[in-house]
């Protein structure tokens, strides 16, 4: 008899794990295969393992995407940033806005096959009688090599764009800026090397902490190493929680680095705050604007000799902060 996760909305190994995990490295899997094993075989219809959809509804892994792509082309998007930089929360915000009607013009709501997924980052944002809101909880490293991914397919003047984004820790992406060939930076790397639209995560609570040099630091590290993979594709720079005032000098900094390493990128403040002179009920400022750039988002055309003396703008990006 075959085995199966024991873990609640996991049909592993008929479907990728819930977390990214192969069944090797998964406790729950473990669990089940022990179980199985102790198990009797079964005879007949009751040794057949029966057949679920191939989708669960919850975040899904890298081999459940062709059941997705069959209709037309995904759109892989990349939130890349530091731990507790607000990228789960982001994504949260982008399916809250759009279950509220509140969306880019001309783009409706046309279905997502990872609902379950959505509403487990996003319920924690929502009001409720007992509470107020709160951040989703922070995105587990595991043992996990390959990013939960979450679809949604919305329906445009230009056509349907069909957005998977990865929800992915961001030690991945600290380890990976650090040392492209990190084995703790496996799923960043994963990403870089399929990903269509990068942002890049700027928290502005960090830039202005205790601890704001460091936050510099592995940002410009992160934005060098995107710069150098990027190769055409959108790049954004995102500045969450903006409610919190960086000071010019740094921002400078941070904007000076992004200009060298990555050329051409969009810029973008987001917060699930009001801005600033605007009604509480217009809260989520920026969110918008940023996901109607995800959407009609287009790889640029590199000139060849761009291509050509790709090693010496390397160099250049690298010697700018010496």
């Amino acid at each position: 008899m075959s085995s199966s996760c024991s873990h609640y909305g996991c049909y592993a190994p008929i479907m990728t794990c819930v977390h990214g995990d192969p069944p090797e490295d998964c406790p729950h899997f473990e669990k089940a295969a022990a179980a199985d094993a102790e198990a009797p075989a079964e005879d007949g219809e009751g040794a057949e393992r029966q057949l679920r959809f191939p989708w669960t509804g919850n975040a899904m892994g890298p081999a459940d995407l062709p059941y997705v792509a069959g209709a037309s082309k995904l759109k892989l998007l990349t939130l890349a940033g530091a731990s507790d930089a607000g990228k789960t929360s982001l994504l949260a915000a982008f399916y809250l806005l759009i279950a509220r009607g509140i969306r880019p013009d001309g783009v409706e709501f046309a279905g997502s096959v990872t609902l379950e997924g959505w509403e487990n980052i996003a319920g924690s944002l929502r009001w409720t009688s007992a509470s107020g809101p709160t951040f989703p909880p922070h995105t587990s490293t595991g043992g996990g090599r390959e990013p939960g991914m979450l679809h949604l397919a919305l329906d445009a003047p230009q056509g349907r764009c069909e957005l998977v984004a990865a929800d992915a820790p961001g030690e991945w992406f600290s380890y990976w800026a650090s040392i492209q060939a990190s084995p703790q930076g496996e799923g960043a790397r994963w990403l870089s090397q399929r990903t269509d639209v990068f942002l890049v995560i700027a928290d502005s609570q960090a830039l202005t902490g205790a601890e704001r040099g460091q936050a510099r630091v592995a940002l410009v590290n992160l934005l060098r190493r995107i710069g150098t993979e990027a190769a055409g594709r959108p790049v954004a720079l995102v500045w969450t929680k903006c409610d919190v005032t960086v000071s010019p000098e740094m921002e400078t900094r941070i904007k000076d680095a992004a200009r060298r390493s990555l050329g051409r990128y969009q810029e973008f403040r987001v917060s699930m705050l009001p801005a600033p002179g605007e009604e509480a009920r217009n809260r989520g400022q920026g969110i918008v604007e940023l996901l109607a750039w995800i959407l009609w988002a287009k790889p640029a055309v590199i000139a060849r000799e761009e291509r050509a003396d790709a090693s010496r703008a390397l160099f250049q990006a690298f010697g700018a902060f010496l």
